[in-house]
């Protein structure tokens, strides 16, 4: 019998060789390359150029920490991963590297150590690109806590609905009768000066009343076309006035404003609330701007993200800010961070809930000691 043929063993490890090596040049969506045991470069594939940016030429040799952004150089994270790698046997990390460009991508990356004979001779990294899962991420938390904020304010602002019908109602019937006692014959001016402050503090809770049906959408708004930049010009000396004298007040309107549908006493109630709001926040002085702008965007709250355009009017503020937790809080009805006696808690409740029952929305953004920009968007009229 012939001897069946046999390919020889060296044959056959650089025929898988070859394979490997072409497996690995032909990966376009991983960065796949070898580091010498102190970090340089000393291979590199076609996923490698098509993440990263660098040629085989461009890259083979030099030191793999120039694809970490600096904060992490200075950290001393590039040698922690390889060390890391050796001693534990596998680095996994995820953070933001370099392109060639400059540009900067959110990296998934593995490190193995590479042993021959008992003695260390590399290491092999693999990196993908996750930005975009990355971001994704980052939207669904930012929808999710969008929809928990959302659903939050609904229920309270079905309670005060509830709670502002049935208060609006006992002040109906405590005015007209403070109305009836004022009309009666032969009433003492002692009489008549107690009605007259009893009527004052009605007058007070009916403003109350009103800014909390505002704040759960539930007042009449009487809608009509109007340009917010004239609404804006003709209170401007109202505004000034209420900043005071170590308040400087901007003005700045922007060109070719749309129309949009709105309640202009309401629209005005709502630019008072945010400046007076402001001028609170700044007790040394400061500076407040009222700007307006076109923006094409989606509503915070909208779950199918629709863009369409909007008017906004911004108020901002250089004042002291408010901190994270209490950003999140300061649209609920009555809560204020004011000394007792110095505020309802309902200015920007009232706001907000105005421009949404408006059709539109409204944003804050605020950080301590950095002062506040409040956004109201009204959708505009499309012609």
């Amino acid at each position: 019998m012939t001897e069946a043929f046999r390919i020889p063993a060296e044959v056959d490890l650089v025929f898988e060789g070859r394979q490997l090596s072409l497996l690995i040049q032909s990966v376009t969506d991983y960065a796949i390359y070898m580091l010498d045991p102190e970090g340089h470069v000393r291979s590199w594939n076609a996923g490698g150029h098509r993440i990263k940016g660098y040629q085989h030429d461009e890259i083979v040799g030099q030191h793999f920490s120039r694809f970490y952004v600096p904060e992490d150089v200075e950290r001393g994270l590039p040698m922690k991963g390889l060390e890391t790698a050796r001693r534990e046997g596998k680095y996994e990390a995820e953070g933001w590297r370099l392109r060639k460009d400059g540009s900067r991508f959110r990296a998934s990356v593995v490190i193995d150590p590479i042993w021959q004979h008992g003695e260390l001779v590399g290491y092999a990294k693999v990196t993908r690109d996750i930005t975009e899962r990355y971001e994704a991420g980052l939207r669904l938390q930012d929808a999710q806590k969008a929809l928990v904020q959302s659903q939050k304010i609904e229920a309270i602002g079905k309670l005060t609905f509830g709670l502002a019908h049935d208060f609006n109602n006992l002040l109906t019937v405590v005015i007209n009768s403070l109305d009836l006692i004022s009309m009666r014959p032969g009433a003492d001016a002692r009489t008549l000066q107690l009605v007259d402050t009893a009527m004052r503090a009605a007058d007070r809770g009916a403003l109350l009343t009103r800014q909390l049906l505002s704040f759960a959408r539930g007042q009449n708004l009487v809608a009509e076309r109007h340009n917010l930049n004239n609404l804006l010009s003709h209170s401007i000396e109202l505004y000034r006035r209420t900043c005071g004298p170590t308040v400087e007040f901007v003005l700045d309107l922007g060109a070719d404003m749309p129309e949009v549908l709105v309640d202009a006493a309401q629209f005005e109630a709502s630019m008072m609330n945010l400046v007076a709001n402001s001028r609170d926040a700044m007790p040394r002085g400061g500076r407040i701007s009222i700007s307006t702008h076109l923006a094409n965007r989606a509503a915070p709250d909208d779950p199918n993200g629709i863009s369409r355009d909007y008017v906004c009017v911004g108020v901002a503020d250089n004042g002291v800010g408010m901190p994270a937790d209490v950003v999140e809080r300061a649209i609920e009805p009555f809560y204020t961070t004011k000394e007792v006696g110095k505020g309802s808690g309902l200015g920007l409740s009232q706001v907000f809930g105005f421009a949404s029952q408006s059709g539109g929305f409204a944003t804050l953004e605020s950080r301590e000691n950095e002062g506040t920009v409040i956004h109201v968007c009204l959708p505009r009229i499309q012609d």
